[in-house]
């Protein structure tokens, strides 16, 4: 198994996160985004889209971190990861759904304009990211994860981007419930140390 990754992104790292926790090994390859090896024609061989990350399984080029996690859930971890259930599995979709939107739109963006110079409107992602922080705050008020009473594949999508959200300008300290759920995630067995820069 071969991991396409940028030690930086998100959402490679959400990818390297589960490896961790479900004790999957894979060969870590470095892409140089920031000299454009994603365009290069090698690599958008493996994804037409050039992003990372991009997963090789037994020779199957997988692309997009959430679709990744399904896969690793579903084919290598502990069924708590993906639950069976109808119900279970689209709370986790719409997990995902507000990963690759609101989340990306919003701290994931901030933490780009600043931390990498992308020119971006700040104070509408600020805004963005704040609000996401109240929503999955105000979630976890009464609950240990996102879905179910044991850690599943939303939190772990769902968790990068809001725990690096100071990196956008975003003040996590009023959001009680969520540094909690911080703490939990960080005390899984085999959980791997966000990336910083």
């Amino acid at each position: 198994m071969q991991l396409h990754d940028f030690y930086l992104s998100g959402n490679c790292y959400k990818v390297r996160l589960f490896l961790g926790l479900i004790g999957q090994p894979a060969e870590l390859l470095t892409v140089d985004l920031p000299k454009g090896a994603q365009k290069r024609p090698e690599f958008l061989a493996l994804n037409p889209r050039g992003q990372v990350p991009v997963l090789v399984d037994d020779g199957q080029p997988l692309v997009d971190s959430q679709a990744i996690l399904v896969y690793l859930a579903r084919r290598y971890a502990d069924a708590h990861w993906y639950p069976l259930d109808a119900v279970a599995q689209a709370q986790i979709a719409s997990w995902l759904s507000l990963t690759s939107n609101e989340i990306h739109n919003g701290a994931a963006r901030a933490r780009i304009g600043l931390k990498f110079g992308r020119p971006i409107d700040l104070d509408d992602a600020q805004a963005r990211g704040r609000q996401v922080l109240e929503l999955v705050d105000a979630h976890l008020a009464d609950r240990a994860w996102l879905v179910g009473e044991q850690p599943t594949i939303a939190d772990v999508a769902v968790y990068p981007y809001l725990a690096m959200a100071d990196e956008g300008g975003l003040d996590l300290a009023p959001y009680a419930h969520l540094n909690a759920w911080f703490e939990r995630i960080r005390a899984l067995p085999g959980y791997v140390e966000l990336p910083h820069f």
